[in-house]
Protein backbone atom coordinates (compact mmCIF):
# COMPACT_ATOMS: atom_id res chain seq x y z
CA UNK A 1 0.00 0.00 0.00
CA UNK A 2 1.48 3.62 -0.86
CA UNK A 3 2.06 5.28 1.63
CA UNK A 4 1.73 9.25 1.84
CA UNK A 5 3.31 12.16 3.61
CA UNK A 6 7.08 11.63 5.85
CA UNK A 7 10.19 10.60 4.59
CA UNK A 8 10.39 8.16 1.94
CA UNK A 9 14.04 8.23 1.46
CA UNK A 10 16.98 9.73 3.70
CA UNK A 11 20.76 9.54 3.10
CA UNK A 12 23.11 11.12 5.54
CA UNK A 13 27.03 11.49 4.28
CA UNK A 14 26.95 8.88 1.40
CA UNK A 15 30.12 7.93 -0.24
CA UNK A 16 30.64 5.78 -2.92
CA UNK A 17 33.97 4.91 -4.70
CA UNK A 18 34.98 2.90 -7.90
CA UNK A 19 37.82 1.41 -8.72
CA UNK A 20 39.46 2.97 -11.79
CA UNK A 21 42.90 0.44 -11.54
CA UNK A 22 44.72 -0.99 -8.38
CA UNK A 23 46.11 1.89 -7.59
CA UNK A 24 43.62 4.73 -8.15
CA UNK A 25 39.54 4.71 -7.59
CA UNK A 26 37.39 7.54 -8.51
CA UNK A 27 34.46 9.27 -6.23
CA UNK A 28 31.24 9.29 -7.53
CA UNK A 29 29.57 10.06 -4.55
CA UNK A 30 31.40 12.45 -1.62
CA UNK A 31 29.37 13.31 1.34
CA UNK A 32 26.15 13.71 0.10
CA UNK A 33 22.67 14.21 2.03
CA UNK A 34 19.32 14.08 0.61
CA UNK A 35 15.48 13.43 1.27
CA UNK A 36 12.67 12.82 -0.85
CA UNK A 37 9.16 12.67 0.46
CA UNK A 38 6.59 10.24 0.16
CA UNK A 39 3.83 11.00 -2.40
CA UNK A 40 6.27 13.72 -4.13
CA UNK A 41 8.59 14.00 -7.43
CA UNK A 42 11.76 13.94 -6.42
CA UNK A 43 14.11 14.89 -8.96
CA UNK A 44 18.20 14.74 -9.31
CA UNK A 45 19.40 16.94 -11.82
CA UNK A 46 23.40 17.75 -12.80
CA UNK A 47 26.31 17.33 -15.43
CA UNK A 48 27.63 14.13 -16.44
CA UNK A 49 29.01 12.36 -14.00
CA UNK A 50 27.58 14.07 -11.48
CA UNK A 51 26.11 10.70 -9.94
CA UNK A 52 22.65 10.54 -10.46
CA UNK A 53 23.10 7.23 -11.47
CA UNK A 54 25.19 5.70 -8.96
CA UNK A 55 22.84 7.17 -6.23
CA UNK A 56 19.78 5.71 -7.77
CA UNK A 57 21.64 2.31 -7.90
CA UNK A 58 22.64 2.75 -3.58
CA UNK A 59 18.90 3.67 -3.02
CA UNK A 60 17.99 0.43 -5.15
CA UNK A 61 19.57 -1.46 -3.19
CA UNK A 62 21.76 -2.81 -6.39
CA UNK A 63 25.15 -1.07 -4.67
CA UNK A 64 26.66 -0.64 -1.08
CA UNK A 65 27.69 2.65 0.38
CA UNK A 66 30.88 2.54 1.57
CA UNK A 67 30.59 5.21 3.92
CA UNK A 68 27.04 6.76 5.68
CA UNK A 69 23.60 5.71 6.28
CA UNK A 70 21.08 5.13 4.03
CA UNK A 71 17.18 4.54 4.77
CA UNK A 72 14.67 3.80 2.02
CA UNK A 73 11.04 3.07 2.94
CA UNK A 74 12.37 3.03 6.51
CA UNK A 75 15.03 0.07 5.76
CA UNK A 76 18.83 0.22 6.43
CA UNK A 77 19.56 0.11 2.24
CA UNK A 78 23.13 -1.68 3.96
CA UNK A 79 21.76 -4.76 5.53
CA UNK A 80 18.38 -4.62 3.59
CA UNK A 81 18.69 -4.30 0.81
CA UNK A 82 16.69 -7.65 -0.67
CA UNK A 83 13.61 -5.87 1.50
CA UNK A 84 13.83 -2.59 -0.46
CA UNK A 85 13.73 -4.38 -3.52
CA UNK A 86 10.74 -5.98 -3.03
CA UNK A 87 9.25 -2.40 -2.45
CA UNK A 88 10.45 -0.42 -5.59
CA UNK A 89 10.57 -0.57 -8.97
CA UNK A 90 13.62 0.79 -10.78
CA UNK A 91 13.96 1.48 -14.57
CA UNK A 92 17.28 2.00 -15.81
CA UNK A 93 18.06 4.17 -18.34
CA UNK A 94 18.73 1.20 -20.72
CA UNK A 95 15.54 -0.70 -19.57
CA UNK A 96 16.06 -4.51 -20.32
CA UNK A 97 13.08 -4.78 -23.02
CA UNK A 98 13.16 -8.43 -24.82
CA UNK A 99 12.77 -7.21 -28.51
CA UNK A 100 12.28 -10.96 -29.63
CA UNK A 101 9.23 -11.15 -27.26
CA UNK A 102 5.47 -9.07 -28.19
CA UNK A 103 4.72 -6.09 -25.57
CA UNK A 104 2.63 -9.05 -23.87
CA UNK A 105 5.20 -11.57 -23.49
CA UNK A 106 7.71 -8.70 -22.06
CA UNK A 107 4.96 -7.63 -19.49
CA UNK A 108 3.92 -11.44 -18.65
CA UNK A 109 7.73 -12.05 -18.17
CA UNK A 110 8.37 -9.23 -15.55
CA UNK A 111 4.95 -10.24 -13.98
CA UNK A 112 6.90 -13.56 -13.63
CA UNK A 113 9.69 -12.29 -12.53
CA UNK A 114 8.25 -10.57 -9.74
CA UNK A 115 5.88 -12.97 -8.54
CA UNK A 116 2.60 -10.96 -9.66
CA UNK A 117 -0.54 -13.15 -9.65
CA UNK A 118 -2.86 -13.99 -12.11
CA UNK A 119 -5.56 -12.17 -10.09
CA UNK A 120 -3.33 -8.71 -9.60
CA UNK A 121 -2.58 -9.24 -13.46
CA UNK A 122 -6.22 -9.12 -14.67
CA UNK A 123 -5.94 -6.06 -11.91
CA UNK A 124 -3.14 -4.20 -12.88
CA UNK A 125 -3.09 -5.22 -16.93
CA UNK A 126 -5.86 -3.21 -18.10
CA UNK A 127 -4.77 0.27 -16.24
CA UNK A 128 -1.07 -0.03 -17.77
CA UNK A 129 -2.79 -0.63 -21.09
CA UNK A 130 -4.68 2.41 -20.69
CA UNK A 131 -2.23 4.48 -19.51
CA UNK A 132 0.24 3.78 -21.84
CA UNK A 133 -2.22 3.45 -25.01
CA UNK A 134 -0.37 0.47 -26.06
CA UNK A 135 -3.28 -1.84 -26.18
CA UNK A 136 -3.58 -1.87 -29.83
CA UNK A 137 0.31 -3.32 -29.80
CA UNK A 138 -0.25 -6.33 -27.40
CA UNK A 139 1.34 -8.19 -30.11
CA UNK A 140 3.50 -6.23 -31.92
CA UNK A 141 7.20 -7.42 -30.91
CA UNK A 142 9.21 -4.82 -28.83
CA UNK A 143 11.91 -4.74 -31.22
CA UNK A 144 9.53 -2.77 -33.70
CA UNK A 145 7.89 -0.26 -31.54
CA UNK A 146 8.95 3.41 -31.75
CA UNK A 147 11.41 4.69 -29.22
CA UNK A 148 8.73 6.60 -27.25
CA UNK A 149 6.61 2.91 -27.30
CA UNK A 150 9.86 1.44 -26.02
CA UNK A 151 10.22 3.62 -22.99
CA UNK A 152 6.09 3.29 -22.64
CA UNK A 153 6.52 -0.06 -22.39
CA UNK A 154 9.85 -0.02 -20.42
CA UNK A 155 7.44 1.88 -17.59
CA UNK A 156 4.26 -0.43 -17.71
CA UNK A 157 7.34 -3.45 -17.15
CA UNK A 158 8.26 -1.30 -13.91
CA UNK A 159 4.90 -1.05 -12.65
CA UNK A 160 3.89 -4.58 -13.56
CA UNK A 161 3.28 -4.49 -9.80
CA UNK A 162 2.59 -1.28 -7.11
CA UNK A 163 5.76 -0.39 -6.09
CA UNK A 164 5.92 1.79 -2.63
CA UNK A 165 8.71 3.59 -4.44
CA UNK A 166 9.75 4.63 -8.43
CA UNK A 167 12.70 5.05 -9.16
CA UNK A 168 13.92 6.55 -12.98
CA UNK A 169 16.94 7.34 -14.46
CA UNK A 170 16.65 9.52 -17.47
CA UNK A 171 13.23 7.94 -18.59
CA UNK A 172 12.94 10.35 -21.23
CA UNK A 173 16.33 9.95 -23.00
CA UNK A 174 15.61 9.32 -26.69
CA UNK A 175 12.13 10.40 -27.13
CA UNK A 176 10.07 12.92 -28.97
CA UNK A 177 7.98 15.74 -27.08
CA UNK A 178 4.71 13.86 -27.86
CA UNK A 179 6.27 10.62 -25.95
CA UNK A 180 7.80 12.66 -23.36
CA UNK A 181 4.82 14.46 -22.29
CA UNK A 182 2.60 11.30 -22.61
CA UNK A 183 5.15 9.70 -20.24
CA UNK A 184 5.11 12.57 -17.42
CA UNK A 185 1.02 12.43 -17.66
CA UNK A 186 1.35 8.52 -16.46
CA UNK A 187 4.15 9.57 -14.15
CA UNK A 188 2.29 12.14 -12.52
CA UNK A 189 -1.01 11.03 -12.61
CA UNK A 190 0.43 7.92 -10.71
CA UNK A 191 1.52 10.63 -8.25
CA UNK A 192 -1.25 12.72 -7.75
CA UNK A 193 -3.88 9.82 -7.93
CA UNK A 194 -1.86 7.07 -5.79
CA UNK A 195 -0.05 9.10 -3.71
CA UNK A 196 3.15 7.37 -5.76
CA UNK A 197 6.32 8.18 -4.34
CA UNK A 198 8.50 9.22 -7.08
CA UNK A 199 12.60 9.81 -7.50
CA UNK A 200 13.71 10.67 -11.74
CA UNK A 201 16.74 11.55 -13.03
CA UNK A 202 16.50 13.89 -15.98
CA UNK A 203 18.32 16.40 -18.35
CA UNK A 204 15.21 18.16 -19.08
CA UNK A 205 14.91 21.33 -16.27
CA UNK A 206 11.17 21.77 -17.54
CA UNK A 207 10.76 18.28 -15.90
CA UNK A 208 12.66 19.11 -12.87
CA UNK A 209 10.49 22.06 -12.69
CA UNK A 210 7.40 20.01 -12.63
CA UNK A 211 9.19 18.26 -9.32
CA UNK A 212 8.61 18.92 -5.85
CA UNK A 213 11.55 18.67 -4.89
CA UNK A 214 15.59 19.31 -7.01
CA UNK A 215 18.35 17.41 -5.93
CA UNK A 216 21.10 19.45 -7.73
CA UNK A 217 24.66 17.39 -8.04
CA UNK A 218 27.80 17.71 -9.06
CA UNK A 219 31.03 15.72 -8.89
CA UNK A 220 29.43 13.80 -6.41
CA UNK A 221 28.48 16.94 -4.20
CA UNK A 222 25.27 18.49 -3.57
CA UNK A 223 25.06 21.95 -4.57
CA UNK A 224 21.79 22.66 -4.00
CA UNK A 225 18.38 21.29 -3.06
CA UNK A 226 14.63 22.43 -2.36
CA UNK A 227 11.88 23.52 -4.36
CA UNK A 228 12.27 24.47 -7.69
CA UNK A 229 11.56 28.29 -7.42
CA UNK A 230 14.40 28.24 -4.16
CA UNK A 231 16.76 27.16 -7.36
CA UNK A 232 15.56 29.26 -9.86
CA UNK A 233 15.28 32.80 -7.69
CA UNK A 234 18.63 32.53 -7.43
CA UNK A 235 18.86 33.90 -11.02
CA UNK A 236 16.53 36.76 -10.04
CA UNK A 237 17.65 40.24 -11.35
CA UNK A 238 20.56 38.11 -13.77
CA UNK A 239 18.02 36.63 -16.67
CA UNK A 240 17.05 38.83 -19.42
CA UNK A 241 15.90 38.11 -23.22
CA UNK A 242 18.07 39.45 -25.52
CA UNK A 243 17.37 41.18 -28.86
CA UNK A 244 20.53 41.68 -31.25
CA UNK A 245 21.23 45.34 -32.66
CA UNK A 246 22.79 43.83 -35.65
CA UNK A 247 20.35 42.43 -37.55
CA UNK A 248 22.02 38.88 -36.86
CA UNK A 249 20.89 35.49 -36.18
CA UNK A 250 19.85 34.24 -32.76
CA UNK A 251 22.39 31.16 -33.15
CA UNK A 252 24.79 34.00 -33.86
CA UNK A 253 24.18 36.50 -30.93
CA UNK A 254 23.92 33.72 -28.50
CA UNK A 255 27.71 32.55 -29.74
CA UNK A 256 28.85 36.03 -29.13
CA UNK A 257 27.20 36.12 -26.23
CA UNK A 258 28.42 33.04 -24.41
CA UNK A 259 32.27 33.77 -24.99
CA UNK A 260 32.26 36.54 -22.99
CA UNK A 261 33.44 36.15 -19.65
CA UNK A 262 30.38 38.61 -18.12
CA UNK A 263 27.97 36.21 -19.47
CA UNK A 264 26.86 33.26 -17.50
CA UNK A 265 24.76 31.63 -19.89
CA UNK A 266 23.10 31.99 -22.82
CA UNK A 267 20.76 29.76 -25.36
CA UNK A 268 18.36 30.85 -28.19
CA UNK A 269 14.87 31.64 -27.17
CA UNK A 270 11.63 32.35 -29.89
CA UNK A 271 13.84 33.91 -32.53
CA UNK A 272 16.16 35.97 -29.46
CA UNK A 273 18.59 35.09 -26.86
CA UNK A 274 17.31 33.91 -23.41
CA UNK A 275 20.90 35.23 -21.20
CA UNK A 276 22.02 34.97 -17.63
CA UNK A 277 23.82 37.82 -17.00
CA UNK A 278 26.43 38.73 -14.00
CA UNK A 279 24.39 42.70 -12.52
CA UNK A 280 26.18 44.99 -14.00
CA UNK A 281 26.50 43.16 -17.50
CA UNK A 282 23.34 44.23 -19.44
CA UNK A 283 24.19 48.01 -19.24
CA UNK A 284 27.82 47.11 -21.16
CA UNK A 285 26.74 45.03 -24.17
CA UNK A 286 26.24 47.28 -26.63
CA UNK A 287 25.46 44.91 -29.66
CA UNK A 288 22.37 43.82 -27.88
CA UNK A 289 19.50 45.06 -25.89
CA UNK A 290 17.87 43.18 -22.93
CA UNK A 291 14.50 43.23 -21.38
CA UNK A 292 14.15 41.48 -17.74
CA UNK A 293 13.04 37.76 -17.73
CA UNK A 294 11.33 35.83 -14.89
CA UNK A 295 14.33 33.12 -14.05
CA UNK A 296 13.82 29.71 -14.52
CA UNK A 297 15.05 26.45 -12.72
CA UNK A 298 18.10 26.25 -15.90
CA UNK A 299 18.83 29.83 -15.41
CA UNK A 300 19.50 29.32 -11.80
CA UNK A 301 21.38 25.13 -12.22
CA UNK A 302 23.82 27.52 -14.65
CA UNK A 303 24.43 30.13 -11.96
CA UNK A 304 24.43 27.86 -9.95
CA UNK A 305 27.54 26.03 -11.30
CA UNK A 306 29.08 28.99 -12.58
CA UNK A 307 29.64 30.62 -9.28
CA UNK A 308 30.22 27.37 -6.90
CA UNK A 309 32.48 25.59 -9.85
CA UNK A 310 33.40 28.48 -11.99
CA UNK A 311 32.39 26.40 -15.06
CA UNK A 312 31.60 28.35 -18.18
CA UNK A 313 28.91 27.27 -20.45
CA UNK A 314 30.96 26.00 -23.62
CA UNK A 315 34.47 27.65 -22.87
CA UNK A 316 37.21 27.31 -25.56
CA UNK A 317 34.51 25.17 -27.50
CA UNK A 318 34.64 27.26 -30.48
CA UNK A 319 36.50 25.57 -32.87
CA UNK A 320 39.87 27.02 -35.21
CA UNK A 321 39.63 26.17 -38.55
CA UNK A 322 41.87 26.86 -41.29
CA UNK A 323 41.38 30.23 -43.10
CA UNK A 324 39.39 29.59 -46.80
CA UNK A 325 38.07 31.84 -48.98
CA UNK A 326 34.57 33.20 -47.71
CA UNK A 327 31.45 30.11 -48.62
CA UNK A 328 29.18 31.33 -51.43
CA UNK A 329 26.25 30.96 -48.87
CA UNK A 330 23.69 29.96 -51.91
CA UNK A 331 25.54 26.95 -53.20
CA UNK A 332 23.00 24.01 -52.38
CA UNK A 333 24.80 21.27 -51.21
CA UNK A 334 22.29 18.99 -50.78
CA UNK A 335 19.28 18.05 -53.02
CA UNK A 336 16.36 15.89 -52.68
CA UNK A 337 13.20 15.82 -55.10
CA UNK A 338 10.31 13.46 -54.54
CA UNK A 339 12.65 11.00 -52.71
CA UNK A 340 10.61 7.56 -51.37
CA UNK A 341 11.91 4.49 -49.36
CA UNK A 342 10.21 1.56 -48.88
CA UNK A 343 10.44 -1.55 -46.94
CA UNK A 344 8.49 -4.10 -48.49
CA UNK A 345 4.83 -2.89 -47.95
CA UNK A 346 5.71 -0.13 -45.69
CA UNK A 347 6.42 3.33 -47.00
CA UNK A 348 9.27 5.45 -44.48
CA UNK A 349 9.70 8.06 -46.60
CA UNK A 350 7.14 9.63 -49.03
CA UNK A 351 8.15 11.81 -51.59
CA UNK A 352 10.43 14.24 -49.55
CA UNK A 353 11.95 16.94 -51.37
CA UNK A 354 14.13 19.58 -49.76
CA UNK A 355 17.21 21.29 -50.42
CA UNK A 356 20.03 22.66 -48.12
CA UNK A 357 22.86 25.18 -48.73
CA UNK A 358 26.31 25.64 -47.63
CA UNK A 359 27.09 26.68 -44.27
CA UNK A 360 23.26 26.22 -43.34
CA UNK A 361 22.02 24.45 -39.98
CA UNK A 362 19.04 22.04 -41.11
CA UNK A 363 17.18 20.32 -38.52
CA UNK A 364 15.19 16.78 -39.17
CA UNK A 365 12.27 17.20 -36.25
CA UNK A 366 9.75 14.44 -36.17
CA UNK A 367 8.43 12.03 -33.22
CA UNK A 368 9.75 8.53 -32.67
CA UNK A 369 9.28 6.19 -36.17
CA UNK A 370 8.63 9.76 -37.95
CA UNK A 371 10.78 8.64 -40.51
CA UNK A 372 13.68 11.14 -40.09
CA UNK A 373 16.34 8.33 -39.57
CA UNK A 374 15.25 6.58 -42.17
CA UNK A 375 15.72 10.42 -44.46
CA UNK A 376 19.08 11.19 -42.44
CA UNK A 377 20.44 7.55 -43.36
CA UNK A 378 19.74 7.94 -47.20
CA UNK A 379 21.44 11.52 -47.00
CA UNK A 380 24.51 9.82 -45.63
CA UNK A 381 24.78 7.58 -48.21
CA UNK A 382 24.21 4.65 -45.39
CA UNK A 383 20.80 3.51 -47.16
CA UNK A 384 19.68 3.68 -50.68
CA UNK A 385 16.60 5.73 -51.72
CA UNK A 386 13.27 3.29 -53.45
CA UNK A 387 12.98 6.14 -55.73
CA UNK A 388 13.44 10.09 -56.46
CA UNK A 389 16.67 12.56 -56.67
CA UNK A 390 19.58 12.58 -53.90
CA UNK A 391 22.25 14.63 -54.54
CA UNK A 392 24.64 15.14 -51.85
CA UNK A 393 27.83 17.44 -52.40
CA UNK A 394 27.38 16.99 -56.02
CA UNK A 395 27.39 13.58 -56.19
CA UNK A 396 23.74 11.52 -57.07
CA UNK A 397 23.40 8.85 -54.02
CA UNK A 398 22.11 6.50 -56.34
CA UNK A 399 25.16 5.90 -58.09
CA UNK A 400 27.87 7.57 -56.41
CA UNK A 401 27.57 7.36 -52.92
CA UNK A 402 31.52 6.68 -52.37
CA UNK A 403 32.23 9.58 -53.77
CA UNK A 404 29.71 11.61 -51.43
CA UNK A 405 31.06 9.97 -48.53
CA UNK A 406 34.55 11.50 -49.08
CA UNK A 407 32.76 15.18 -48.08
CA UNK A 408 30.69 14.20 -45.54
CA UNK A 409 31.48 13.15 -41.50
CA UNK A 410 28.93 11.48 -39.37
CA UNK A 411 28.13 11.56 -35.72
CA UNK A 412 25.63 8.62 -34.72
CA UNK A 413 23.65 8.28 -32.12
CA UNK A 414 25.46 5.75 -30.85
CA UNK A 415 29.06 6.63 -31.09
CA UNK A 416 30.63 4.43 -33.46
CA UNK A 417 33.47 4.76 -31.38
CA UNK A 418 35.96 1.92 -30.06
CA UNK A 419 35.42 1.30 -26.75
CA UNK A 420 38.37 -0.94 -25.44
CA UNK A 421 41.84 1.26 -26.92
CA UNK A 422 42.09 4.72 -26.26
CA UNK A 423 41.41 8.21 -27.40
CA UNK A 424 44.69 8.60 -29.54
CA UNK A 425 43.90 5.06 -31.59
CA UNK A 426 40.52 5.91 -31.98
CA UNK A 427 41.69 9.26 -34.05
CA UNK A 428 44.59 7.04 -35.67
CA UNK A 429 41.79 4.64 -36.62
CA UNK A 430 39.65 7.24 -38.31
CA UNK A 431 42.10 9.04 -40.08
CA UNK A 432 43.10 6.16 -41.70
CA UNK A 433 40.10 4.90 -42.61
CA UNK A 434 39.70 8.74 -43.90
CA UNK A 435 42.63 8.45 -45.99
CA UNK A 436 44.72 10.61 -44.48
CA UNK A 437 48.54 9.25 -43.53
CA UNK A 438 52.03 10.13 -42.29
CA UNK A 439 52.27 14.13 -41.36
CA UNK A 440 48.78 14.92 -42.30
CA UNK A 441 47.26 12.67 -40.55
CA UNK A 442 49.48 13.59 -37.29
CA UNK A 443 48.67 17.43 -37.96
CA UNK A 444 44.49 16.48 -38.16
CA UNK A 445 44.99 14.96 -35.14
CA UNK A 446 46.50 17.11 -33.50
CA UNK A 447 44.15 19.96 -34.18
CA UNK A 448 41.51 17.43 -33.04
CA UNK A 449 43.24 16.91 -29.42
CA UNK A 450 43.71 20.95 -29.31
CA UNK A 451 40.16 21.87 -30.32
CA UNK A 452 38.34 19.16 -28.41
CA UNK A 453 40.24 19.53 -25.44
CA UNK A 454 40.83 15.97 -25.44
CA UNK A 455 45.35 15.99 -24.64
CA UNK A 456 45.13 15.07 -21.43
CA UNK A 457 42.85 12.01 -21.74
CA UNK A 458 44.87 10.83 -25.01
CA UNK A 459 45.94 7.75 -23.58
CA UNK A 460 42.78 6.85 -21.87
CA UNK A 461 40.34 3.44 -23.01
CA UNK A 462 37.82 5.60 -24.94
CA UNK A 463 34.48 3.24 -23.09
CA UNK A 464 35.93 4.88 -19.25
CA UNK A 465 35.21 8.23 -20.89
CA UNK A 466 32.52 10.34 -19.48
CA UNK A 467 30.04 10.30 -21.82
CA UNK A 468 30.55 14.39 -22.48
CA UNK A 469 34.02 13.64 -23.84
CA UNK A 470 33.26 10.31 -26.05
CA UNK A 471 30.89 13.18 -27.79
CA UNK A 472 34.07 14.93 -28.19
CA UNK A 473 35.69 12.32 -29.67
CA UNK A 474 32.88 11.17 -32.26
CA UNK A 475 32.74 14.70 -33.00
CA UNK A 476 36.64 14.97 -33.58
CA UNK A 477 36.75 12.40 -35.49
CA UNK A 478 33.97 12.89 -37.73
CA UNK A 479 35.68 16.36 -38.82
CA UNK A 480 39.35 15.37 -39.33
CA UNK A 481 39.16 14.97 -43.00
CA UNK A 482 37.44 18.70 -42.97
CA UNK A 483 34.49 17.19 -44.68
CA UNK A 484 31.91 20.05 -46.25
CA UNK A 485 28.86 18.53 -44.78
CA UNK A 486 28.13 17.10 -41.57
CA UNK A 487 25.49 14.81 -40.27
CA UNK A 488 24.63 14.68 -36.27
CA UNK A 489 22.35 12.28 -35.34
CA UNK A 490 21.03 13.29 -31.96
CA UNK A 491 24.52 14.23 -30.89
CA UNK A 492 23.85 15.53 -27.24
CA UNK A 493 21.15 13.04 -26.00
CA UNK A 494 20.99 12.44 -22.69
CA UNK A 495 23.35 15.50 -22.32
CA UNK A 496 23.28 17.99 -19.68
CA UNK A 497 22.96 21.53 -20.19
CA UNK A 498 26.55 22.19 -20.00
CA UNK A 499 27.43 19.83 -22.36
CA UNK A 500 24.54 21.19 -25.10
CA UNK A 501 26.07 24.39 -24.82
CA UNK A 502 29.60 23.51 -25.78
CA UNK A 503 28.42 21.02 -28.37
CA UNK A 504 26.46 23.77 -30.25
CA UNK A 505 29.19 26.16 -29.53
CA UNK A 506 31.29 24.23 -31.63
CA UNK A 507 28.29 23.94 -34.06
CA UNK A 508 27.93 27.33 -34.85
CA UNK A 509 31.72 27.70 -35.16
CA UNK A 510 31.81 25.05 -37.79
CA UNK A 511 28.78 26.93 -39.80
CA UNK A 512 29.80 30.14 -39.72
CA UNK A 513 32.92 28.70 -41.49
CA UNK A 514 31.13 27.82 -44.41
CA UNK A 515 30.62 23.80 -43.34
CA UNK A 516 26.85 22.55 -43.48
CA UNK A 517 25.42 20.48 -39.96
CA UNK A 518 21.95 18.54 -40.88
CA UNK A 519 21.13 17.63 -37.44
CA UNK A 520 18.53 15.25 -35.69
CA UNK A 521 17.36 16.01 -32.37
CA UNK A 522 13.81 15.87 -29.49
CA UNK A 523 15.34 18.89 -27.95
CA UNK A 524 13.16 21.20 -29.24
CA UNK A 525 15.27 24.04 -27.66
CA UNK A 526 18.04 23.13 -30.16
CA UNK A 527 15.85 23.80 -33.32
CA UNK A 528 16.39 27.47 -32.71
CA UNK A 529 19.86 27.04 -33.28
CA UNK A 530 18.94 25.70 -36.73
CA UNK A 531 18.75 28.07 -39.82
CA UNK A 532 16.09 25.98 -41.14
CA UNK A 533 13.94 22.97 -39.86
CA UNK A 534 11.82 20.28 -41.10
CA UNK A 535 9.13 18.22 -39.58
CA UNK A 536 8.08 14.58 -40.36
CA UNK A 537 5.49 12.56 -39.30
CA UNK A 538 4.28 9.46 -40.87
CA UNK A 539 6.84 9.40 -43.53
CA UNK A 540 5.51 12.71 -44.73
CA UNK A 541 6.87 16.63 -44.61
CA UNK A 542 4.67 18.52 -42.36
CA UNK A 543 6.61 21.48 -42.55
CA UNK A 544 9.77 23.49 -43.48
CA UNK A 545 11.35 26.69 -42.67
CA UNK A 546 12.55 29.39 -39.79
CA UNK A 547 11.95 28.31 -36.62
CA UNK A 548 10.42 31.51 -36.78
CA UNK A 549 8.16 30.52 -39.98
CA UNK A 550 7.40 27.39 -38.17
CA UNK A 551 6.46 28.30 -35.15
CA UNK A 552 4.27 30.98 -36.65
CA UNK A 553 2.31 27.60 -38.38
CA UNK A 554 1.73 26.64 -35.73
CA UNK A 555 0.22 29.60 -34.07
CA UNK A 556 -3.33 30.72 -33.51
CA UNK A 557 -5.04 33.48 -32.65
CA UNK A 558 -5.96 31.73 -29.02
CA UNK A 559 -1.93 31.20 -28.99
CA UNK A 560 -0.28 33.70 -31.37
CA UNK A 561 3.13 32.87 -30.23
CA UNK A 562 4.21 29.40 -29.56
CA UNK A 563 7.17 27.65 -28.64
CA UNK A 564 9.07 25.29 -30.49
CA UNK A 565 7.95 22.29 -28.73
CA UNK A 566 4.20 23.39 -28.84
CA UNK A 567 4.57 24.00 -32.36
CA UNK A 568 6.15 20.50 -33.26
CA UNK A 569 2.83 19.41 -31.01
CA UNK A 570 0.34 21.42 -32.95
CA UNK A 571 1.63 20.48 -36.35
CA UNK A 572 2.26 16.78 -35.52
CA UNK A 573 -1.17 16.52 -33.86
CA UNK A 574 -2.85 18.46 -36.65
CA UNK A 575 -1.90 16.11 -39.24
CA UNK A 576 -2.75 13.33 -37.19
CA UNK A 577 -6.14 14.54 -36.43
CA UNK A 578 -6.41 14.84 -40.59
CA UNK A 579 -5.36 11.67 -41.38
CA UNK A 580 -8.14 9.94 -38.91
CA UNK A 581 -10.81 12.60 -40.40
CA UNK A 582 -9.67 10.97 -43.49
CA UNK A 583 -9.57 7.36 -42.55
CA UNK A 584 -12.85 7.68 -40.99
CA UNK A 585 -14.62 9.62 -44.21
Amino acid sequence: MTVTGGVAIVGSGLVKRFARDKKESITALDGVSFEARHGELTALVGPDGAGKTTLLRLVAGLMRTDEGTLRVLDLDAATQPQEIQNRISYMPQRFGLYEDLSVQENLDLYADLHGVSVEQRQERYPRLMEMTALAPFRERLAGKLSGGMKQKLGLACTLVRSPDLLLLDEPTVGVDPLSRRELWEIVSSLVENEGLSVVVSTSYMDEAERCAHVVVLHEGKVLADGVPSSISSRARGHSFIATSTQNESARALQARLIDREDVIDAVPQGGRVRAVLRAESAQSIPEATFEPAEPTLEDGLMLLLRQQTNAKPAAGAAIELADKPAPDREQVVIETHDVVRKFGDFTAVNRTSFEVRRGEVFGLLGPNGAGKTTTFRMLCGLLPATSGTLLVAGADLRTARAEARQNIGYVAQKFSLYGDITVRENLDFFAGAYGLRGARANERIDWAMDNFELSNRAGAATGKLPGGFQRRLAMAAALLHEPQIVFLDEPTSGADPLARREFWRRISSLADHGTTIVVTTHFMEEAEYCDRIMIQDAGTMLAIGTPDEVRQQAADESHPVATMEEAFIAIVEKSRDQVRAKDAA
